[in-house]
């Protein structure tokens, strides 16, 4: 059978790199968020429900994602879909609640290095296994050193006054959330392939995220008290169209890419675009410039060792 054949690695990384360019925005503009509603998990909700709305006008509108969504329906009724694969948005559902609760106050530099950590690990675990639509991805020395490089960035990221300034849990958020986007891009990946779809399967993903973030921020109502009233700015809400397309994208590139390749791209385009923000609008427990740069020399590293070399005939 005729699938589009596999997208040539530098293609298919710099689709990794657009993914960590709209993660860290939309990382920064929910931390911010976060801020001004005084509860994370509420600033998750919005940004999904957003999201959430925009796929489904964008789906409404193309035939071949409506049958993508007949097909979920229809597997979701007969139990042909395992019920795991419909969890991929409950990994999402961490990831903006953890941008909310963090990226405002470590900055996107900060928070994006405590993801690389989970990502490179997890990456790496499912690539073994096979559990991503790749199948088994072999664990090369370059992909080994890859990851190595990138785990020393998060090494430079907690030298000097971080681990002063920050308490530890809030540092060990990101690391959870690194952990679920594997996760998260490895399932929606297979359950793309299986409704033929990636936009009915990151509809699911935002499905699932939602659902999770209304108990979420129903239990922290419940504790905390009602947030305070949403802010009136538009740029605010723009993280749920972010997260709606680098999902989407990702749904598509980890197929060609393997779930640690796919990390590690992503990782650059996050730390580059996370050095721009915290250097224009600096947060109170960021890292120092000698540590951005030393961050991002070694994550560019970490890309370059990983990348598949072409054989020669």
């Amino acid at each position: 059978m005729t699938q589009a054949r596999r997208l040539s690695p530098p293609l298919a990384l710099g689709g990794a790199v657009a993914i960590g360019v709209m993660t860290a925005i939309q990382a920064r503009i929910n931390g911010v968020l976060g801020v001004e509603v005084d509860n994370g998990i509420v600033a998750g909700l919005i940004s999904f429900s957003v999201g959430l709305a925009a796929l489904a006008v964008v789906i409404a509108c193309i035939p071949s994602a409506r049958r993508g969504v007949g097909r979920l329906l229809g597997g979701i009724r007969d139990r042909s879909i395992p019920f795991w694969m419909l969890l991929g948005g409950a990994c999402g559902a961490l990831t903006v609640s953890t941008q909310g609760i963090t990226a405002g106050v470590l900055g996107v530099s900060l928070f994006t290095v405590g993801v690389v950590a989970g990502q490179t690990l997890h990456g790496l675990v499912l690539d073994r296994i096979g559990f991503g639509p790749a199948g088994v991805v072999a664990i090369t020395p370059g992909r080994v050193l890859g990851g190595a490089l990138a785990l020393a960035a998060v090494g430079i990221s907690l030298s000097g006054e971080v681990l002063t300034t920050a308490p530890l849990w809030m540092l060990l958020l990101p690391f959870a959330a690194g952990v679920g986007i594997a996760w998260q891009a490895a399932t929606n990946g297979r359950l793309s392939q299986r409704l033929r779809s990636p936009l009915a399967a990151t509809f699911m993903s935002f499905i699932a995220g939602t659902l999770a973030l209304l108990v979420a921020a129903g239990i922290s109502i419940a504790v905390r008290g009602a947030p305070d009233v949403p802010p009136t700015e538009p740029w605010l809400y723009l993280g749920g169209f972010l997260g709606a397309a680098y999902i989407l994208l990702g749904t598509f590139i980890v197929a060609h890419t393997g779930v640690l390749l796919m990390g590690l791209g992503s990782v650059l385009g996050q730390l580059a675009t996370s050095v721009i923000i915290d250097l224009l609008w600096p947060a109170a427990a960021g890292p120092a410039p000698w540590q951005i740069i030393g961050m991002v020399i070694v994550a560019v590293a970490s890309v370059a060792v990983a990348l598949p070399r072409r054989r020669r005939s």
